[in-house]
């Protein structure tokens, strides 16, 4: 890479934060503009898992490939972050457990996958004696993570500004500058910002700034505390049940979540608590009694087809890394390792995911 090459990259998600760190390792001059406050947007509303069995079952080989990969890169991701940053992240491969009513189809998914290890009822109860409800087995997903992702998004601010690069919080892009037909800044309240490319990472607010098929997904989830006589495992798996997740953090219980087409309203509803608690209580015995202690909702962003948009866009010098939708976090590594190589011209764009295949992206 030239050593005078200037990336601006709009958004300081996971996805944007992670690229940056990638290209400014790689010599780069990176600067990063948000319009609101580092990693406040869907990594901090997620829930942080890097969840293979659960949220893939019905996506097609390429993005299940694309998953395994950045699973796979995972661990040293984590490492390196923390040693980077000096923070840590909380990343934990505690496995995960998909129960379900349909002992067959739970049978058939273990028989075609070797990561997975069909349970029956019992021997899910004798294993996991707090869970309640009536099912008929569960998958034992053994390479099933999470992480804080509160701490995550801390922990890249802080390693990318380590790594020397600029980060501009408060401050959104308003318009896309050209020389001739090629992309070379963006204009924001204050000031321009040149660049050699620029990089959309803004998430849900990504069609904001261009013409993308990028939808706003509303969620909203909750965590629980137990009172003081409760015994509860705060060191085991991920609990997939009743159409919840149920993730254990920091003496706490995230539960989520909701899926709801809004817009950008992140308002709170006291159904979606309703909704949550109802559903976690017939996984897990003796919830009823646990205390609301947060409550909070985030815009994930979807795409027509489900699949996230990473490549160049069809203006010369705008490149993509958006639509990751439920995935943000589990496709982290990869996606920061993919775009830093495409935009340095040492990768080509996974025609999938290519944003190119949707007409548009103007600004």
């Amino acid at each position: 890479m030239k050593s005078d090459m200037k990336i601006v990259i709009i958004g300081a998600g996971v996805a944007g934060l992670s690229i940056g760190w990638r290209l400014r390792q790689a010599g780069a001059e990176v600067t990063i503009l948000e319009r609101a406050q580092p990693a406040s947007g869907a990594t901090w509303a997620s829930a942080g898992m890097i969840a293979l069995a659960a949220e893939l079952e019905t996506s097609p080989p390429v993005e299940v490939d694309f998953a395994r990969q950045s699973n796979a890169l995972w661990p040293g991701f984590a490492r390196e972050i923390e040693e980077e940053s000096g923070q840590a992240v909380g990343y934990e491969r505690s496995g995960a457990l998909l129960l379900s009513d349909d002992a067959v189809a739970m049978a058939g998914r273990a028989a075609a996958d070797t990561d997975l290890t069909f349970l029956t009822a019992e021997e899910v109860r004798a294993r996991w004696p707090m869970l309640s409800g009536e099912y008929s087995g569960g998958l034992w997903a053994r390479h099933e993570a999470h992480v804080d992702n509160r701490a995550l998004g801390r922990a890249l601010a802080i390693a990318f500004l380590k790594a020397g690069g600029v980060l501009k919080p408060a401050e959104a892009a308003v318009n896309l500058e050209y020389r001739g037909r090629r992309i070379t800044g963006v204009l924001t309240p204050f000031t321009r910002y040149h660049g050699n490319a620029v990089l959309l990472a803004a998430g849900a607010w990504s069609g904001q700034v261009v013409q993308l098929p990028v939808t706003p997904i509303k969620g909203e989830m909750i965590a629980l505390t137990p009172p003081p006589d409760a015994e509860f495992d705060f060191g085991g798996p991920v609990v997939w049940g009743q159409g919840v997740y149920l993730v254990p953090r920091g003496g706490r219980l995230l539960v989520g979540a909701t899926v709801e087409k809004a817009g950008f309203d992140t308002s709170l509803s006291d159904g979606a608590v309703r909704h949550l608690r109802q559903k976690a209580e017939a996984v897990i015995s003796g919830l009823a009694r646990w205390r609301l202690d947060e409550h909070w909702a985030g815009l994930r962003p979807g795409t027509p087809d489900g699949l996230p948009l990473l490549g160049p866009s069809h203006e010369q010098g705008l490149f993509i890394a958006s639509g990751q939708y439920r995935n943000g976090i589990l496709f982290a590594p990869a996606i920061a390792q993919l775009m830093a190589d495409m935009i340095r011209g040492r990768a080509e764009p996974i025609d999938a995911f290519d944003p190119r295949r949707f007409p548009g992206a103007k600004p």
